[in-house]
């Protein structure tokens, strides 16, 4: 579970959302600090930008007056209860002193700043003052310093806290600026003692840059910070297991007894809860509960509780087993394409006897009094015994007779508001019924009534699981508040097995609600995907309704990814991608929506990158092909100017995604430059493949961050040169991405090793490496690449994917199925994967819409959500669109061979 998406899902129940939403126009009403809500001073700018209220001084020509690109910067952090008055005791000294500052300017944000899964370089960051030079560092924090004395704040992990006050300190850059850093990426960038740009470094340890000498001023300051350490515990720290806003938790061994040990950290006002508690309050209500349940097995034991630097620490007993999420990739009998029905029927009846375990340990846990409130995947241990278990994570735990809320959660296993004390445990328990099964529980956070319709799949998929089971699951989930809790007599009544699919009425802007699904009601139908060209119309309906032409920041609502710099204009996750989804589908021009694209990048934001996938290069590609080659080759005649020969090899932003896109354009007008520019793109990637690979036992591999890219520009260069080193040096690339594969011991599907996963998707997985082995088998016979690309087929035939998403989900199987070449792509076996689709199909706006990447929202981009959706059922279901991703046609539409090459 990545946990930056649950700050995303606060502002807006459909889509991904920046939290600074929150108070805007159409949004629930949030408030703002007295002092964000003063005059601006005359003389002064004031500017909103994301979380932040900045206050510059103007010149005497009215503009912002110049100061350093750089230098030490001061941090104030601050807590619920002091921020106003901190952010007013700034103001006052600043002001007056025309010393530029910027703040949170309200609680909302910077609760959000500090909850426990909030980025932990940012965090604590209430107030930045940026002083001119190092003398006036020293005089605003002695001054500053002085006036907050006594203020509380949490630590902020990527300073230095000047003495024990609210105050920090970090070298790093005033104005905005970027460069391409060691691994190719676009980065903030701050210049070195040489004058040249060199990345900011950000991370949650306080670094002073290798040419900045520390201020004298600073040096006790340091030297007090380096003097808490775990020299003197009776503990032998050896591995982090887990590092939170809040905290670490890490795995240890009692050196007076030799027992292992699990120590939890909980840091002071940080970590906060829905209900302001911070990581040490919850620590505190985890020692509190786990004594109270002391001795019924069901939970590890308390063995010390202490304080070390301000941070408090709880010692429990070590748990042996594994946690049950761990099961289903390595148990789960639908990661096959043909399940063996006996793997089927075992697996049912392991999953029922861990359900039932688990109840038990839940009942014991009430018996006592407690409400667990964190039920989930991931805090239930499995046992070496494979049946008994142990729950674990405690902060949220309550009292029974308290009645509460939950405030902390998976966002699969969040009860509804309506559910309070022991009923959020048994919320969950119903979900865990059918997270064994499907683990995509996650969408009910968009609609519990989808728990009607996985049921129906669960009992087509698993047929041995009891009647009742599963209905006394959608019972409870789909409930109303005021409704009587299903019990074993319960008459949940829907035929689980009838009908296809799922959809509701409508709610609030159409989203359906978990209201319009009650038990008893028979199983709804849904839109179907596979009912082509309507579920062509029904998904750009929901695209179109989602756009907001009105804002600049983004078109169409996607991942999280697209409201970082220049991410709401590119091809995987802004406009650049859905537009070219219309376009490839079939489904005609958005030409507001171009317009829009083409307002944005008349002045593209500062720090957009410059890839295919992530940046200005697929938005130039995307323009050309709708007609606006003007532009396109203006953003590309930007990229040249810079030090574009510095990026990463890879497709998704680097040298291959550009090098397609100036061979494409070089093609399409016959310009020398951008010939010769491709041209040089393919020789650095070539030099790259024969230099001495890192010894590294992994490597990224896959079409978007892998050789697999590298070798599809070379392709793709080979067929429009006819140069035949380029087609010996994709099959290097392939065969590099190759090494990095394993093929699966149940099934015998080829997928990428990442270590501790292994991938079968189309991103950065071997999907998407069988694309482009199927586009060079077209060239030149290969035995490896022929076996290789015969597993890969194994591996997009799975009966189960978690998510519905192009680059990570089960719509980029339907997109390589519907043009591979490997004789085992069978339509069946098209089909499957089509009406598979389904299971994650929801309604927006009256049309179809798809969840994006971890499923607590929709999403309607290229990379996760229905605009990838969307081409892939066009290449699946039209045979007129021959829809396909830029620079990977379907092999109809693909010339055979190239057109100069040598026989």
């Amino acid at each position: 579970m990545d946990q930056r998406y649950e700050v995303y899902a606060l502002a807006d129940p459909h889509f991904y959302e920046t939290p600074d939403r929150l108070s805007q126009e159409g949004r629930t009403a949030t408030p703002l600090y007295e002092t964000a809500r003063r005059a601006v001073p005359r003389g002064w700018e004031s500017t909103r930008t994301g979380d932040w209220l900045t206050l510059t001084p103007l010149g005497a020509d009215g503009r912002p007056a110049p100061g350093p690109a750089q230098g030490w910067k001061i941090h104030a952090s601050a807590t619920r209860d002091n921020a106003e008055r901190i952010a007013a005791i700034v103001w006052d000294y600043c002001v007056p002193r025309r010393i530029p500052f910027k703040f949170v300017p309200g609680p909302h944000l910077l609760h959000l700043r500090n909850t426990k899964y909030a980025a932990r370089d940012t965090s604590g960051k209430f107030v930045t003052v940026y002083p001119e030079g190092e003398e006036q560092l020293h005089q605003v924090l002695r001054e500053l310093g002085a006036l907050l004395e006594g203020f509380e704040g949490p630590y902020i992990l990527t300073d230095l806290r000047w003495g024990d006050g609210p105050l920090y300190v970090r070298y790093g850059a005033f104005a905005r600026a970027f460069v391409v850093d060691e691994r190719g990426s676009l980065v903030p960038a701050v210049r070195d003692g040489e004058g040249r740009l060199v990345p900011d470094r950000r991370a949650p340890s306080f670094q002073v840059p290798a040419w900045v000498t520390l201020p004298a001023f600073l040096e006790p300051h340091l030297a007090a910070r380096n003097t808490t350490t775990v020299g003197e515990l009776p503990y032998r720290i050896e591995k982090a297991l887990h590092f939170s806003n809040g905290g670490g938790v890490y795995t240890g061994t009692d050196t007076r007894d030799g027992r292992r040990v699990v120590l939890k950290e909980g840091r002071p006002h940080a970590g906060l809860a829905a209900d302001g508690a911070d990581a040490v309050m919850r620590l505190e209500r985890e020692k509190n509960a786990l004594e109270r349940l002391a001795g019924t097995g069901v939970v590890p034991e308390v063995r010390d509780w202490f304080t070390l630097g301000e941070h408090r620490f709880l010692v429990m007993d070590f748990v042996e087993g594994r946690p049950l999420n761990s099961y289903f990739g390595d148990r789960h009998p639908l990661l096959t394409p043909d399940p063996d029905p006996r793997a089927v029927a075992a697996y049912t009846a392991w999953a029922l006897r861990v359900h039932a375990a688990v109840e038990r340990a839940v009942a014991a846990v009430h018996a006592r009094g407690i409400v667990f409130n964190d039920l989930h995947v991931f805090n239930i241990v499995v046992g070496p015994d494979d049946e008994s278990v142990h729950l674990l994570d405690f902060e949220a735990a309550a009292p029974a007779e308290e009645d509460g809320r939950q405030v902390v959660a998976h966002p699969g296993f969040f009860a509804p508001p309506d559910r309070t004390g022991p009923d959020v445990d048994r919320y969950a328990l119903a979900c865990l019924r059918l997270a064994l099964f499907l683990p995509v529980t996650t969408l009910f956070v968009i609609d519990r009534g989808k728990a009607a319709h996985l049921a129906q799949v669960i009992a087509e998929q698993f047929p041995d699981i009891p009647g009742d089971f599963l209905d006394e699951a959608v019972a409870e989930i789909t409930r109303d508040g005021g409704a009587p809790r299903a019990g074993r007599d319960a008459d949940a009544g829907h035929d689980r097995r009838a009908g296809h699919g799922w959809t509701g009425s409508a709610g609030p802007r159409g989203a359906t609600t978990g209201a319009a699904f009650p038990a008893g009601r028979g199983t709804p139908s849904y839109r179907d995907p596979a009912d082509w060209p309507a579920s062509r119309d029904w998904m750009v309906e929901a695209l179109l309704a989602s756009a907001t032409p009105d804002r600049e920041d983004r078109l169409f609502p996607g991942d999280i990814a697209q409201f970082t710099d220049g991410g709401g204009l590119g091809l995987a996750h802004g406009a650049a991608g859905v537009l070219y989804a219309l376009a490839e589908s079939g489904a005609g021009r958005y030409e507001e929506g171009e317009r829009w694209l083409l307002a944005r990048t008349a002045s593209a934001p500062p720090g957009t990158p410059f890839g295919l996938y992530d940046g200005l290069a697929g938005v130039a590609h995307v323009l050309d092909r709708l007609g606006h080659r003007g532009r396109a080759l203006d953003l590309v005649e930007g990229i040249l100017r810079e030090r574009w020969q510095k990026l990463a090899s890879d497709l998704r932003g680097g040298l291959a995604g550009l090098g397609l896109v100036l061979g494409s354009l070089a093609r399409a007008t016959g310009e020398t430059e951008l010939r010769e520019r491709a041209a040089e793109a393919a020789h650095l990637l070539t030099a790259r493949l024969a230099e001495p690979r890192p010894d590294t036992p992994r490597r990224r591999a896959g079409l978007l961050r892998g050789a697999s890219g590298v070798a599809l520009f070379l392709l793709r260069q080979y067929e429009w040169t006819g140069e035949r080193t380029l087609l010996e040096a994709a099959a290097v690339a392939l065969r590099r991405d190759l090494e990095q594969c394993v093929v699966q011991p149940s099934g015998g599907g080829l997928e990428v090793d990442e270590g501790w996963r292994t991938l079968p998707y189309l991103g950065d997985g071997s999907a998407g490496i069988g694309m482009v082995l199927d586009d060079y088998l077209a060239h030149a016979p290969d035995e490896e690449f022929t076996r290789a690309r015969d597993a890969v087929l194994t591996a997009a035939t799975s009966r189960f994917y978690a998510q519905p998403g192009l680059f990570q989900g089960r719509a980029g199987m339907i997109l390589h199925l519907s043009r591979t070449t490997a004789p085992g792509a069978t339509p069946k076996r098209l089909a499957a994967q089509v009406d598979a689709l389904g299971w994650y199909a929801m309604a927006y706006e009256g049309g179809l819409a798809f969840p994006g990447h971890q499923m607590m929202r929709l999403s309607m981009d290229l990379a996760t959500g229905t605009a990838g959706c969307l081409i892939a059922l066009a290449a699946a279901l039209d045979g007129e669109a021959r829809a396909a991703l830029p620079f990977l046609p379907h092999p109809a539409a693909a010339q055979a061979a190239p057109t100069d090459a040598a026989p």
